[in-house]
This record gives C-alpha cells, sequence and structure tokens, in this order.
C-alpha cells in the first residue's frame, strides 16, 4: 500500500502545483460552457428547430476552432519547451509559426464554409417520423452561420496571443479575458435574441452576433495584455514585425505541428459523423443530441482542464530534461484526474437530466437528452483517461502517434461501428447511442499501452 501510495498519489505542494496551473483553465471553460448552456437555452426557447440549426453550424464551425487549436498546440509544444530551457528567441519564432498558419487557416475557412456552408448544413437534415421542419432548420442554420464567419480571423487571433501566454506560465490571464469575452456573449445574447431595451429581437442571428462580439472583445482584451506586460513577456517584441522563420526551425515545426492539425480536424470531422450518423434518426435526436452534449460538457470541464494542464507541466519538465520526474509527475496526475472524473461522472448521472427541465423544446427531445446525459456520466472516466493519455503523448512531441491515437481510433472504430449500427442492423438510437460511446474503450487501452512504452520521454529543444 505504502508503495502504490509513493507511486499515484503526492503531497499537499504537489497538487497545488498542478491546481495551479489547471483551475485558471477549468474556470475559464468552465464559465464558457455554462455560458454555452445558457445561449442553448435561449435559443432553445425559440424552438426546436432554431436549436437544432445553431447547433448544426456551431458542429461545422467547430472543425475551424479545433483546428486552430490543434495548430497552436503543435507550436506550444515548442513553446513550453523553450520555456523550460529559458529560451525567448525559440518562443518568438513559434508565435511567428502560430500566425503564419493560423491566419492561413482562417483565410481556408472563410473560403470553404462561404462556398459549401449550405451544402454541409444539409448533411445533418434527414426526414423522420419524429416530424421537424427541415427547411427552417436549413435556413435558419445559414443565417447563423453567415454571421459567425465574422468571428473567424479574431478567434485565431485570440489563440495566438493566449495559448503562447499559457504555455508561459499564465494561466490566470488568458481566464480573465476569456470571462470578459464570455460575459458579454451571454449579456448579447439575451438582448438580442429577445430583443430586450432599445435592441431588435434578432433570434438565431442574435446569437451569433452576440459571440462575434465576444471574439473582438477577447481579442481586444489580449492585445491590450500583451503591451501592459510587455516586460514579462518580452518574447512577444518583434514577433510581428516581420514573419520569417528560418528553415529548420519551419520545418521543425511543421513536422510536430502538422498531424496535430489534421488530428484536429479529423477529430472535429470525426465527430461531424457521427452527430450526422445520430441524426438519421431524425430531427428529435439532433435536438437531444444538443441538449445532453451542451450538459455533459459542464461536467466534462475538469477532464478536459486536468489534460491541458497535465501536457504543460510534462512539457515543461521534458523540455528542462527531467525526464524521471515527468514520468512520476504524469502518472500521479492521471489518478489524480481520474478519480475526480468518477466523482464528476456521479454527479452528471444522478443531476445533468434534471437540467433539461429548462428547456423550452418539445418533450420527446427533453426524454431523449436525459438519457443521452446518463449514458454520457457513464462513460466519462473512460473520456478523462483518455484526455489524459492525449495531452501526455502530445508534451514529448510524439504527434504523429498522438494522431493514430486520436483521430485513428475515431476514424477506424467509432464512426464507422455508428453507421454499421444503423444501416446493417437498423438498430434504434437508445440501443445505438450506448455502444458507440463504449468504444472509447477501445482507445483507453491503446493509451495505456502507449504510455507504458515511454515513447513520450524525449525532449525536442
Amino acid at each position: 500500500m505504502t508503495s502504490l501510495k509513493a507511486r499515484y498519489v503526492g503531497d499537499r505542494a504537489f497538487y497545488r502545483m498542478a491546481l495551479t496551473v489547471a483551475v485558471p483553465i477549468m474556470a475559464q471553460n468552465f464559465i464558457t460552457n455554462f455560458v454555452s448552456l445558457l445561449d442553448n437555452l435561449m435559443v432553445g426557447a425559440l424552438g426546436t428547430e432554431q436549436m437544432s440549426a445553431t447547433s448544426i453550424s456551431n458542429q461545422i464551425l467547430l472543425i475551424f476552432n479545433l483546428a486552430i487549436f490543434g495548430a497552436m498546440s503543435g507550436a506550444g509544444i515548442f513553446t513550453a519547451q523553450y520555456y523550460g530551457k529559458g529560451d525567448n528567441d525559440g518562443i518568438r519564432l513559434t508565435v511567428r509559426f502560430k500566425a503564419v498558419i493560423g491566419l492561413s487557416i482562417s483565410a481556408l475557412g472563410l473560403l470553404v464554409f462561404s462556398v459549401f456552408g449550405g451544402r454541409l448544413i444539409s448533411l445533418f437534415l434527414h426526414e423522420s417520423d419524429a416530424g421537424g421542419d427541415l427547411e427552417l432548420t436549413l435556413t435558419l442554420a445559414r443565417q447563423y452561420m453567415n454571421v459567425m464567419l465574422f468571428g473567424l480571423l479574431p478567434f485565431a487571433l485570440t489563440q495566438i496571443l493566449a495559448s503562447t501566454v499559457r504555455e508561459t506560465g499564465d494561466t490566470f490571464s488568458p481566464m480573465l479575458a476569456g470571462l470578459g469575452a464570455v460575459g458579454v456573449n451571454c449579456l448579447f445574447n439575451y438582448l438580442l435574441i429577445f430583443g430586450k431595451l432599445f435592441f431588435p429581437a434578432m433570434g438565431v442571428r442574435g446569437a451569433a452576433v452576440a459571440t462575434v462580439m465576444s471574439r473582438f472583445f477577447e481579442l481586444s482584451a489580449m492585445v491590450l495584455y500583451s503591451a501592459v506586460k510587455r516586460k514579462r513577456l518580452p518574447f512577444f517584441k518583434g514577433a510581428f514585425t516581420s514573419l520569417r522563420i528560418p528553415k529548420a526551425q519551419f520545418a521543425g515545426f511543421s513536422k510536430k505541428t502538422l498531424p496535430l492539425l489534421f488530428n484536429e480536424v479529423l477529430w472535429s470531422g470525426g465527430m461531424s459523423a457521427l452527430s450526422v450518423a445520430f441524426s438519421l434518426n431524425g430531427l428529435t435526436v439532433v435536438a437531444a443530441y444538443s441538449i445532453s452534449s451542451t450538459i455533459s460538457q459542464l461536467f466534462n470541464v475538469f477532464t478536459f482542464s486536468m489534460g491541458v494542464g497535465i501536457g504543460i507541466i510534462s512539457a515543461r519538465l521534458l523540455g528542462s530534461g527531467k525526464h524521471e520526474e515527468a514520468v512520476d509527475t504524469v502518472r500521479k496526475l492521471i489518478a489524480f484526474s481520474l478519480s475526480i472524473g468518477v466523482a464528476f461522472s456521479v454527479l452528471l448521472f444522478f443531476f445533468g437530466g434534471q437540467i433539461t427541465r429548462l428547456y423550452n423544446t418539445d418533450p420527446e427531445s427533453k426524454t431523449l437528452a436525459v438519457y443521452f446525459i446518463r449514458v454520457f456520466a457513464l462513460t466519462l472516466p473512460l473520456a478523462t483517461m483518455a484526455s489524459a493519455q492525449y495531452f501526455t503523448l502530445r508534451s514529448g512531441g510524439k504527434t504523429f502517434i498522438t494522431f493514430l491515437f486520436d483521430s485513428g481510433t475515431l476514424w477506424c472504430v467509432t464512426v464507422p461501428l455508428a453507421f454499421i449500427l444503423f444501416y446493417a442492423f437498423r438498430l434504434e438510437i437508445h440501443v445505438l447511442f450506448p455502444i458507440v460511446q463504449c468504444a472509447e474503450l477501445v482507445k483507453v487501452v491503446v493509451g495505456c499501452i502507449m504510455l507504458k512504452s515511454r515513447v513520450w520521454v524525449r525532449t525536442i529543444v
């Protein structure tokens, strides 16, 4: 027992260090997801079609958001390790690389969503006995997406600054900027969706306008912070006077970043494909999945935030050459993350369904959403473990292996399984959904093997 405790349990200073990194990320993600819940409730008050329209559009736009996240994360591995090494010039090069790739993704995203947005939305709309106005849903989704396109560039620029600040040890300041942004989003959602005070009632377009406003607010906050704290952030000085990066460094950054970029694009595309598979059962399932996903993400904040924290802490130790300390730290952090994940699983199972009562949608959607939430709760420990494994593998620069681990299992196991169960076996959603969610077990087993092999234990700067 003493040996197990020494391997998997840290002291107070250990957990204080871990929570110092993770709690600000956790707080920002909690507030963001809580506001997403409020957004969902406000739009849901307009009707099932309105909520389905925003849910479908956001599912498609998630591909862009995660592409940016993947690009920043790939370069961020170098940022965190350069910071552990004390190399400001190296960090400055990673910032330029983030700018180059972030602007490129933004341009491509605007082109694709402008030209093919309507066709992508139509993939989620299927006739069923449950009814629902598909034509109205398509029209509303296109209105929402057309406004949201104005927020793509400010989102990318914000992530360039915020991710770098987080990777160099300050997770608190990006959290404050994010909290301010979600406050703006929440306030103007209420004013613009329902037409309160002297504002017009814009419905789903109002929700999109509020989101875009919050994106510009967050960008302004991060630019102001970077200017005021320029002594603490010396690597930003001169970072944007030129976007020139030596070929050797550019090739090195690309080698680690592109697999993560493709991973996030394929992962978000895979999640969209799963939504399409579920939507084959009708618009009621789309609405129920939107409700359950939003509520479940509120409880899943700890899982994601601890994963990010594990990645940052591990990368710093690896950058400093402290390999054995990194292994020991990661082992204890994963054990801590998993124990809390189980606790949140219990909370989600018993209390998550109560939140569905706040929605003003049809009873069938709410009943199905409660069922989805309980399935999410039972599989939350698997998601917790998979998230911790993902960020650990990534911290050592093993981005191609991370790509195979994350998107490989999704596209080779989960997505085909969802479509096969529907088309080949004609399973209804109550049977199909839990089977698909349990496919995460394959990913966890693969992750355990990879972590035990120590392929991630390496310094890359």
